[in-house]
């Protein structure tokens, strides 16, 4: 029997529609993989393949059904792992995220055990998802600390990220509930993705390819002069025999430099 070989999008709505399309079928979870369109560089002369398109409806259909079967929480986990960024030595070494997630779903849904499964972690494909869950819940919780908001001519708070793993909606959730009579954007340079919260309503996540950079850096006077003044604080408390590069990258990320006002170039 040849293995299916489903190409999803590397998306939670894409993997969600190839998980859809696995049930769909009917060939048998052990004649299934799941992988991205991304990681995908070789095809196998022994395997078929097929695209699957994003399905909106689809996709609804089988975030109900993991919501009842695994609960808030654990259908969260799911999410975080869908969301993971996956390194070039992980697609060539490790299971994809698609297909971990697709064996874990079916793995609980089998066994009626809902979000228990995820603790199997002796399970290749469950000990999977819980890594890459991790990775993206560490990222959005480092997040949350390092975010800065500025305030625009506007009035608009706004903060710019370049996260590894898509944190996006992580961030906009938190930020809506400590923020939610403020209008603010959340831009994420990586994934040229941003979201947008109005005043008391929530929030929208749209694709921005190409952003305005001068947009970016238009300051309210406020902003302007508490920017300086929170540069001379900095520089002010410094102790220049106690400087420790080493030890402030362990605590504080390079990667993360760029968007913190005292560590920009």
């Amino acid at each position: 029997m040849s293995l299916h070989v489903l190409i999803c999008e590397n998306s939670i709505d894409g993997i969600l529609s190839g998980i859809y399309r696995a049930y769909e079928s009917r060939y048998g979870h052990s004649s299934i993989e799941l992988t991205t369109a991304d990681r995908l560089d070789t095809y196998n002369l022994f395997c078929e393949y097929e695209e699957v398109p994003v399905d909106i409806q689809k996709v609804q259909k089988v975030s109900r059904t993991l919501l009842r079967e695994f609960g808030q929480e654990g259908f969260r986990t799911l999410c975080e792992a869908m969301s993971a960024w996956e390194s070039p030595r992980d697609c060539q070494k490790e299971m994809s995220k698609a297909n971990a997630v697709y064996k874990t779903v079916a793995l609980g849904l089998a066994r009626k055990e809902g979000a228990r499964v995820l603790n199997y972690l002796g399970e290749s494909y469950v000990n999977r998802v819980f890594q890459l869950s991790r990775s993206t819940y560490c990222e959005s919780h480092h997040l949350l600390g390092f975010l800065r908001f500025a305030e625009l001519e506007n009035g608009v708070l706004f903060s710019q990220v370049h996260p590894k793993n898509y944190v996006l909606p992580l961030l906009a959730d938190h930020f809506c509930d400590r923020l939610p009579q403020e209008n603010f954007i959340i831009y994420d340079d990586t994934h040229k993705t941003a979201a947008f919260h109005k005043a008391g309503a929530s929030y929208l996540l749209a694709e921005v390819p190409e952003a305005d950079r001068k947009f970016m850096e238009r300051y309210s006077a406020k902003e302007k002069e508490y920017r300086a003044l929170w540069l001379e604080f900095f520089r002010s408390i410094a102790i220049e025999a106690r400087k420790n590069p080493k030890l402030q990258s362990g605590n504080m990320p390079k990667r993360f430099w760029p968007d913190i006002l005292e560590m920009a170039p």
